[in-house]
């Protein structure tokens, strides 16, 4: 059975499912466990809901150490860019313990934290730093575009032994959808087909899968067949499913809401060069404006892609007629 759920009501779902599952999994971050009235800590108690210190460094280390003990710790960290402060122990340590250990330690933590936030938050918070974790060895990055998969995705992510970053586009937190109720998995590094298509392939991140959607509705009243591939993980990357599609259209946009050279299109336009050359005719890339993002609501649509600029795109190959994106 399945039942409508808001995006970020689905990610609370898999959370309070893998606590009751397995005692080990704790969750704590900033603006949490408040007061006593908080459900997450009336259901679970103090010594396994917390609030933290604002210190990302703190927040992140405590994750790392209580994961080494055998806990399985999800951090809240709100927004992606806090943890910048604290990168050392994201991409330099976590991901490193268990292959210098010889498998010895494992450091199964969960880095929760939203970003994208295009409304009107402008240069530090509407970010998508993404590109710079997916090439880390022992680290993986999950970024949902539906609630069905925030839900999928945080339960595996939970259950994984390696250090997942699991980051939420803000823009569909309030957006619903069909969640299955019960224990529901997605695995990582499996891409999905979120619609079939025969024309061209479109492959999309996050948010910009909503629009890579839309966008593929329109292309249909033109009699154009768009294939929209979600990769689901960032890291692992599912490249055959990509790469078996583009093989199938010979066509292929790449939507990012990320700057052109700090994209994760970057690196599966590589993929694509590399495993379907042989069959690829066209290939453009939809990403933001190499600009932070403005503050003005006109600039900030201007910056970042959007519905029109993926279906002009898609025209683009079919026609082999540059546009800009």
């Amino acid at each position: 059975m399945a039942r409508e759920m808001m995006y970020g009501d689905a990610i609370a779902a898999a959370i309070i499912a893998e606590m009751q599952r397995d005692p080990n999994v704790i969750f704590y971050g900033q603006n949490m466990a408040m007061t006593e009235r908080d459900p997450m800590l009336k259901k679970f108690g103090k010594e396994r809901v917390r609030i933290a210190p604002i210190s990302e460094t703190a927040e992140i280390g405590i994750g790392i150490g209580a994961a080494m003990t055998g806990l399985r710790p999800v951090v809240e960290l709100w927004m992606s860019e806090f943890m910048l402060v604290a990168f050392d122990q994201v991409i330099n340590e976590a991901p490193r313990f268990r292959y210098m250990s010889g498998g010895q330690v494992s450091v199964p933590v969960v880095l929760k934290a939203g970003y994208g936030f295009c409304a009107g938050w402008a240069g530090q918070h509407s970010n998508c730093i993404y590109h710079t974790m997916m090439g880390i060895p022992g680290l993986k990055v999950v970024v949902p575009s539906t609630p069905a998969d925030a839900k999928g995705l945080m339960a595996a992510a939970i259950r994984d032994n390696n250090p997942v970053v699991y980051l939420h586009p803000y823009m569909l937190t309030l957006d619903k959808g069909e969640v299955p109720d019960g224990e529901y998995v997605v695995p990582l590094g499996v891409a999905d087909i979120k619609r079939p298509g025969t024309d061209v392939t479109i492959v999309a991140i996050g948010w910009m899968v909503k629009k890579a959607l839309a966008a593929a509705e329109r292309l249909a009243e033109e009699n154009i067949s768009a294939e929209v591939i979600d990769p689901r993980t960032l890291a692992p990357l599912d490249v055959a499913t990509v790469v078996n599609s583009v093989r199938k259209t010979g066509r292929v946009v790449l939507v990012d809401q990320a700057p052109r050279h700090s994209s994760a299109a970057v690196v599966i336009a590589g993929e694509i060069a590399e495993h379907a050359v042989g069959f690829l005719r066209a290939l453009r890339m939809v990403t933001a404006l190499d600009t932070p993002i403005p503050y003005s609501e006109p600039l900030e649509n201007y910056v970042v892609p959007n519905e029109e600029k993926v279906v002009e795109a898609v025209k683009s190959v079919l026609t082999h007629k540059a546009v800009a994106a």
